[in-house]
């Protein structure tokens, strides 16, 4: 069995890999890469709120990682353990933009008592109108997460989206559990809060008449009136 099926079937363990990247071999590194660059991605998005910046954040990590594989000892899981590294470089994007804009990126805290909500199953099969409307949800949800403060924004995509657990997700982003549940609880109920204002803003132009539908429905009235002997 080749090394890409191997990896393919989630056959080979983190500290294998990682030997094998640490031992030169391009193989391996293309599937350390290949397997873990959807969560780092979303990780990275999640924070710098940009998808090009989102690339070069995740690129960047990698070869971060790639130089100091020989430090990883398999305590934390190679996920857990490539995540810090975006972590750590969108941390350093951040702290240089904020220089340049003369300002410093928001974070707030969630209180230590609140109760996480649990997460929502996923959608039965997709018909195309469906799959149509769940792309249109989606961007309507990235909008959102978009405009939450980062600290919540990536603690919602590492629970929610990711699913990784609360212990995963604290390890990850060195909190304590408790800060996780709770940013994840006001991260929840921050998007139901926003998506309900524009809920409601779209309801008040529900079935909108607008001028040129009055002036096509006159128009046509009057027309069959005119026409009529």
């Amino acid at each position: 069995m080749n090394l890409k099926t191997e990896a393919v079937r989630q056959e080979l363990d983190d500290v294998t890999l990682a030997q094998r990247v640490q031992a030169g071999s391009a193989g391996a590194f293309e599937l350390l890469m290949r397997r873990y660059n959807q969560r780092l991605y979303r990780l990275a998005r999640s924070m710098l709120r940009d998808a090009a910046d989102a690339e070069d954040a995740v690129q960047d990590a990698y070869l971060a990682a790639y130089q100091a594989m020989g430090t990883f000892r398999g305590e934390a899981s190679l996920a857990t353990w490539l995540s810090r590294v975006v972590v750590n470089q969108c941390l350093a994007r951040m702290r240089r933009q904020a220089r340049r804009d003369n300002i410093i990126p928001m974070v707030s805290m969630g209180g230590p008592d609140e109760q996480e909500a649990p997460v929502m199953p996923a959608d039965e099969k997709d018909t195309p109108d469906r799959a149509l409307l769940r792309a249109e949800l989606r961007a309507v949800l990235e909008r959102k997460l978009d405009e939450l403060p980062e600290s919540f924004r990536t603690v919602f995509v590492l629970r929610s989206v990711e699913e990784l657990s609360v212990e995963e997700t604290a390890q990850t982003l060195n909190l304590p559990e408790a800060t996780v549940r709770s940013r994840h609880f006001r991260a929840r109920s921050m998007l139901r809060e926003s998506l309900a204002q524009d809920i409601d803003i779209a309801e008040r132009d529900v079935f909108s008449f607008d001028g040129e539908r009055c002036d096509r429905i006159v128009a046509s009235v009057l027309g069959k009136v005119a026409a009529k002997p």
